[in-house]
């Protein structure tokens, strides 16, 4: 019998967050405890109200604890696009879809409520991080023993030899917080990263997305119908591309269905104070590495079986309303 994972989801929705969100919410083999919001590619504020909106939408059976931030969003540039990938989500970060706009009653901070969650359940959670790790470095500060009470860190964010997706050398999510990237990811905790190298392997494509039979009348169809077409349309229109990348999803897949990756330990750090290299994830590649492993990191992905989990993800979801 297959187990089921329980999950904090730590995310800055965006487009692709809000698309692999909705999925872990329908996804029977995962139990998403919390979502918990942080600032990156929107504000800490709208990052909060956006996973408002992505469970109001879905209305899973069980729905998660929300945890609240603040800070501003990052900026590099006014540019809508960041080496090849899109920066542009739209007003709210959420395409087409209008951000909810409920009134806040005595909310709790996602730090606090990450410590919470993982003292209450020490060993057993997986906490996934789809944006900046200022969160992670925030609980563990507060908790010197948050990573070792974690049952695994898994991390979305830089690259090991593909360069970065801001800047020639850094990904979004390491750039926003480099302190808290090497922080965390040099820390003992036990950590995997899905770096771009793998992450941008898998495309959807308009055609892809056509044929998917997303149903407009169930809750997470709607909620797709609103996120995916968008990003196609701004893709084409900004990138002369005919699909669009989702290493969120990815990311989720790789908890629910761990098979369909193949990962290896290697050592990795991060560049603080490089004028042209802030922010890089920087790895011992030598013959005879000097540095001791301190992280798995995801190197193959089956693409065709994530594209089918999220297939039988959107069935399930139209035959179960």
């Amino acid at each position: 019998m297959s187990v089921r994972h329980k999950v904090i989801i730590d995310a800055d929705p965006g487009i692709g967050d809000a698309v692999a969100i909705a999925l872990a919410l329908m996804d029977p083999q995962l139990e998403v405890v919390a979502l918990t919001s942080c600032a990156g590619l929107v504000s800490g504020e709208q990052a909060f109200r956006n996973l408002q909106t992505i469970i109001s939408m879905v209305d899973p059976p069980l729905w998660p604890r929300l945890g609240w931030s603040n800070g501003n969003s990052f900026r590099v540039e006014d540019s809508p696009v960041f080496s090849g990938i899109l920066s542009g989500h739209g007003e709210s970060g959420l395409g087409d879809c209008k951000p909810i706009a409920a009134p806040l009653h005595q909310p709790t901070d996602s730090v606090k409520l990450m410590v919470e969650l993982v003292k209450a359940h020490p060993g057993e959670l997986t906490l996934l991080t789809l944006g900046p790790l200022t969160n992670v470095l925030g609980a563990f500060e507060r908790s010197s023993e948050f990573l070792n009470e974690l049952k695994q860190l898994r991390i979305l964010g830089g690259s090991v030899s593909v360069g970065g997706d801001v800047t020639a050398c850094a990904e979004l999510n390491m750039l926003a917080d480099p302190v808290a990237a090497k922080a965390i990811l040099t820390s003992p905790a036990n950590k995997t990263l899905l770096p771009l190298d793998t992450s941008h392997q898998f495309e959807l494509s308009f055609d892809q997305y056509s044929q998917m039979g997303v149903d407009g009348y169930s809750r997470l169809g709607r909620l797709l119908n609103e996120l995916i077409p968008f990003a196609l349309r701004i893709s084409r229109a900004r990138l002369g591309r005919e699909g669009i990348l989702l290493p969120e999803v990815m990311a989720v897949a790789s908890i629910s269905h761990s098979e369909l990756f193949e990962q290896r330990p290697m050592v990795c750090d991060v560049e603080l104070t490089g004028e042209l290299t802030r922010g890089m994830t920087v790895f011992d590649r030598r013959p005879v590495p000097h540095w001791k492993q301190n992280i798995e990191v995801l190197t193959e992905v089956d693409t065709a079986g994530v594209l089918d989990y999220m297939l039988r993800l959107i069935a399930s979801s139209s035959v179960g309303e």
